[in-house]
């Protein structure tokens, strides 16, 4: 009987623990979230969709040599083989990736002004 009652005990425990873990996890997750989370979400989607329109439209390159010796690409040769097909100029690309992390640096701060004005110059920079 002391055992049914222990069960009793930790299953009632779980059931309580369980519910507050996973409510203490998600309003954590939430309030990680900074003043412009969203626009840099969008942003993010905008880069990627331009990517995949630069992709799909962009001219083949021919199998390299490493490509020939059944070898797995990696993903630097990946990115150097790709950057060499796209539109977007390495200036471009560095321009983007340094506004994207000044982004996120500010939207962690909490400085929405400066997460916007570097979302801003992230856009001019992908242009239309």
């Amino acid at each position: 009987m002391r055992r049914q009652c222990v069960r009793s005990i930790r299953v009632i425990i779980l059931r309580l623990l369980v519910p507050t873990v996973a409510a203490l996890a998600l309003s954590a997750t939430a309030s990680a979230a900074g003043p412009c989370t969203q626009q840099i979400t969008q942003v993010q989607a905008q880069i990627d969709a331009k990517l995949a329109a630069n992709a799909a439209t962009g001219p083949a390159a021919p199998e390299s040599p490493g490509a020939l010796l059944s070898r797995q690409p990696t993903p630097g040769s990946i990115a150097a083989a790709e950057s060499k097909l796209w539109e977007l100029s390495k200036e471009v690309t560095t321009a983007i990736a340094a506004g994207m992390a000044r982004a996120h640096e500010a939207d962690l701060a909490g400085n929405q002004s400066a997460c916007e004005e570097a979302l801003a110059e992230v856009r001019t920079a992908l242009g239309p």
